[in-house]
């Protein structure tokens, strides 16, 4: 019954890539350009996050070992903990060290205390944000390259910098996404002005506010 199980998640999972690439095929050379252009950060500030990323993966999984199973997701410096760890104590300092990381904006610590998911469970995770991606990629008028989407379990957390309107037409995509029961976005905010300069410079300011953690 488990090996069904894992074999249908591994089809689907090969499903949903297989979409996305003849999507990206479809649209020959346009899409590398418009990759570029759809991500709101600035080249520097890229590159910071996935510093950011590298390091604390690198840092956490050696600090911690099988005691914890720790994802990292930085976008314009926010930095979102998924996963599972052994105790309070470990979620506490994993929050800690992260930090007080150089280049680190804000942290927002969504550890659980339990066991280590199965690999089903991962696969599964990895699904859904494929079929949220895939939703995002084909939305009028919603930047996906701008933002970075995680699901662990039934719950989706959205990091990324968009406008209000854009924040909430992202909320009900992934809200409305079979399989999903919660999600927490953690956004800056920009204004429709902000959004017109982003446009035309192509990057994003590394000064802009902090919005709040979670809406339900």
């Amino acid at each position: 019954m488990q090996t069904s199980l894992i074999l249908k998640l591994i089809v689907t999972v090969i499903a949903v890539s297989q979409i996305s690439s003849c999507a990206v095929v479809a649209v020959g050379g346009v899409t590398a350009t418009a990759t570029v252009l759809a991500d709101r950060r600035s080249p520097g500030v890229q590159a910071i996050d996935k510093g950011i990323d590298w390091e604390a993966s690198s840092a956490l999984s050696k600090r911690f070992g099988d005691n914890a199973h720790i994802n990292v997701t930085s976008f314009n410096q926010k930095v979102l903990l998924t996963g599972e760890v052994k105790d309070a104590d470990i979620k506490g300092e994993a929050g800690s060290y992260v930090k007080a990381m150089k280049n680190v904006r804000s942290v927002f610590n969504e550890l659980v205390i339990g066991p280590s998911s199965s690999y089903t469970s991962r696969a599964n995770d990895s699904y859904l944000e494929s079929k949220i991606k895939t939703q995002m990629i084909f939305t009028e008028k919603l930047p996906s390259n701008s933002m970075a989407i995680v699901a662990e379990g039934s719950s989706v957390y959205l990091l990324g910098i968009l406008t209000q309107g854009e924040a909430d037409l992202a909320k009900k995509i992934a809200s409305n996404t079979n399989g999903v029961k919660d999600v927490y976005i953690y956004f800056d905010i920009i204004s429709e002005a902000e959004k017109t300069r982003l446009e035309k410079e192509g990057k994003a300011e590394q000064s802009q506010p902090d919005s709040p953690p979670k809406f339900q």
